[in-house]
């Protein structure tokens, strides 16, 4: 059996949660959120269990539309909610078009309660701030990406009331990329309640906080690459069935979702631990090395905590890591020159890691999630090497 399926923008996230839920009751038409304008041209039918289709961000490879049954939601909104200590109020200040957005909105359905919802755009600092004062439920939540988080700890720095008001959050869910440690030991020291969050669309957003499976999620290694099962997984990808079959799989009677991800799982304590995009990995000099590893050992250095470690060309070693920052860390790159950059990631990965150059640009793109726009990063250091 099928059910409609409808795009519906995502600019009035109130009028979105009542939509989404009717999907969820299957009362309604299965949802897509988008950004801007319906994108589909013909109304589509999923799976009658789809609740809501969420289009990735693509921000590493071509964006896939992943199917998500009334289950899979809900149980993330319950494991969620056990986790964090109760049900509470949420404070949206992603896009809701995305898997955070979504599940902020779905949580606050299955909690019976009114997000408060921060204007879409740039983000405020101050305006996240005089909303946040308004959250009226004893338990009170939101969910970030790494660069609010520090734009917010930066906008409380001396000042006592901005402070209070973090402080106030029984849960403060960062994720989206990894969260760079001098981040996150600012956030202890603010006692702040940050909750690392680990997971993706096809989980039915996070299911791993601060390394512990939440719910019935359990995770596994295979090759190198983090799994995942559990009552949070998707159904597959809309109109994609060989994508499908290849990320998710049964395996005697339980069903795995390949995340792509490179990690690890403690023997003893069960911690989960992610290193990375398995397809975020160069080979330089003829040894594989992880991006990501070395975009968090930088990130560690001071004054680069917004770097990002993208791909670059060599006559010599074939492929290279370059490190891009944003204009308003070119000082404290400077103090903390390339010498020293490459002395850091070589102690810990090897000669082969040495990013080769630091490259200084205005802003780091992003995607509307927050995320650093990698494709785009990409086009700007092709330009800058053919304009050599």
């Amino acid at each position: 059996m099928t059910r409609p399926l409808r795009s519906v923008p995502d600019d009035d996230p109130l009028a979105l949660r009542e939509v989404l839920r009717l999907a969820l009751t299957t009362q309604g038409d299965a949802v897509m959120p988008t950004a801007g304008p319906a994108l589909l041209a013909q109304p589509g039918v999923v799976p009658r269990r789809v609740a809501v289709v969420v289009e990735t961000s693509g921000s590493t490879g071509a964006p896939k539309r992943v199917m998500l049954s009334t289950n899979a939601l809900l149980a993330g909104a319950a494991a969620s909610s056990v986790a964090l200590g109760g049900s509470g109020q949420w404070l949206l200040a992603l896009p809701a078009h995305y898997i955070a957005g979504v599940q902020v909105l779905v949580r606050s359905i299955a909690a019976d309660t009114k997000p408060l919802v921060l204007p879409q755009g740039r983000f405020d600092p101050q305006g996240f701030l005089d909303l946040a004062e308004k959250l009226t439920e004893p338990l009170r939540f939101t969910s970030l990406v790494p660069v609010q988080l520090a734009r917010l700890m930066d906008a409380a720095v001396g000042d006592r009331r901005s402070l209070t008001v973090l402080r106030r959050f029984t849960g403060i869910l960062v994720g989206g990329q990894s969260v760079p440690p001098e981040l996150l030991r600012r956030a202890i020291e603010l006692d702040l309640h940050v909750v690392r969050s680990y997971g993706s669309s096809e989980t039915s957003g996070g299911c791993v906080y601060d390394g512990v499976p939440i719910g019935d999620t359990t995770v596994r290694v295979v090759d190198g690459q983090l799994e995942i099962s559990g009552a949070v997984l998707a159904e597959g990808y809309l109109g994609d069935a060989a994508r499908t079959a290849g990320h998710f799989i049964d395996e005697h009677g339980v069903r795995w979702y390949r995340t792509g991800d490179l990690g690890a799982v403690d023997p003893k304590t069960g911690l989960v631990r992610v290193f990375g995009r398995a397809d975020n990995v160069i080979i330089s000099g003829g040894e594989k090395v992880s991006l990501e590893t070395i975009e968090r050992i930088v990130r560690s250095l001071p004054g680069l905590a917004e770097a990002v470690a993208v791909p670059g060309d060599d006559d010599e070693w074939g492929q290279v890591a370059v490190i891009v920052v944003p204009a308003p860390g070119v000082l404290a790159a400077q103090a903390t020159d390339l010498s020293g950059i490459r002395e850091a990631v070589a102690s810990v990965l090897g000669k082969a890691a040495r990013p080769s150059r630091v490259v200084v640009v205005e802003s780091i793109p992003a995607l509307a999630s927050g995320k650093p726009d990698r494709q785009a990063l990409h086009k700007i250091l092709r330009a800058e090497r053919e304009a050599q």
